[in-house]
């Protein structure tokens, strides 16, 4: 495996929530970065590209990709139950056309995946467990998994497949389709109420600490799936109240709601292959994370009130609650 001062990375979806960091990310470690995307942007090192039209895409892979980190979905459980068409055509059909690409580039890929896949009915969150998903997007991620397996047996793709577990960041998209982390801070900064489920628990993974673990899966060498997460998994009623005591928002805000069938109620995976096979530990603190979150949803809110709505990219985190590149992995 090369260095990564002489490595070249194409990442695809790197514009979306862990995109942008992960560009950020490699970059510093000394990675030769080339970005595309679906959404329109004009700068040197991206391209425009729509992964279900994979001609665009062409000049990326001749660019002589080593590693290509495969983000690029339609992403979220109720996102893909509204729009099922185009979750599969993107998630399926999109998916199979990067692989393609990789193989005939000969590069490595790194398939971001998703903990959806298992579903409620999953008895572990185990990556040699059969996953029973629950949802569209869960489904078409599973589909899509089976055919970087398939790639991998039939025609030697090299790829390694990351399964993340409750991934969040500070600067992230905000909206009801987002998880439960941003939609409390933003709720409840804006003193709107917000629902918990009641039994439900997570374990949060600051993109920060995301990141490295996704850079270290394009140095597995043989094919494996693995969970990133965090191992302190903490009741969504905790966090909640953790995120309305950083706000100082009004208690009656916080509704516990019983939880739909369709959820998971805890999401525990299991993390000893990010540690085996990845040597990755995360290093960011819940408590932390949570009032880096807050700290950003609260000056939306009050840009909002004097301005009206702001976009993501017009504010600027503070020096110290930019990401954090650790040294070494």
């Amino acid at each position: 495996m090369k260095r990564h001062e002489s490595m070249r990375a194409l990442v695809i979806g790197s514009e979306g929530n862990i995109g942008k960091p992960l560009v950020s990310y490699l970059k510093n470690m000394g990675y030769a970065v080339l970005e595309s995307d679906i959404r329109p942007r004009l700068r040197p090192g991206y391209l425009v590209a729509d992964i279900t039209h994979p001609l665009d895409l062409l000049p990326a892979f001749d660019w002589g990709p080593d590693v290509v980190f495969l983000l690029a979905a339609v992403v979220g459980r109720t996102t893909a139950e509204q729009a099922g068409s185009l979750a599969i055509a993107t998630n399926l059909a999109g998916i199979n056309n990067v692989l393609q690409l990789c193989k005939r580039a000969e590069c490595m890929c790194v398939f971001i995946s998703t903990s959806e896949i298992y579903g409620p009915a999953c008895e572990s969150m185990d990556e040699t467990a059969v996953p029973q998903p629950a949802n569209r997007y869960g489904l078409s991620k599973w589909l899509a998994e089976q055919m970087v397996d398939y790639e991998v047996r039939t025609s030697g793709l090299q790829a390694v497949t990351v399964r993340p577990c409750m991934v969040y960041d500070e600067m992230e998209d905000v909206g009801e389709h987002r998880s439960a982390m941003i939609r409390f801070a933003a709720n409840l900064a804006s003193g709107r109420p917000i629902e918990v489920h009641r039994g439900s628990a997570r374990g949060w993974l600051h993109v920060s600490d995301a990141v490295r673990a996704i850079e270290a899966a394009g140095h597995v060498e043989r094919h494996t799936v693995i969970n990133i997460g965090h191992p302190d998994v903490v009741p969504m009623i905790e966090l909640a109240e953790m995120i309305r005591l950083e706000l100082g928002a009004d208690h009656n805000l916080i509704r516990s709601v019983p939880i739909p069938a369709q959820i998971t109620p805890v999401k525990h995976p299991s993390l000893e292959r990010q540690r085996l096979l990845l040597g990755f530990e995360p290093h960011m603190r819940l408590q932390e994370g949570v009032r880096r979150v807050c700290a950003v949803q609260r000056r939306r809110t009050l840009s909002g009130a004097e301005n009206g709505p702001v976009d993501k990219d017009t504010i600027e985190a503070p020096p110290s609650d930019r990401l954090q590149v650790p040294t070494g992995r």
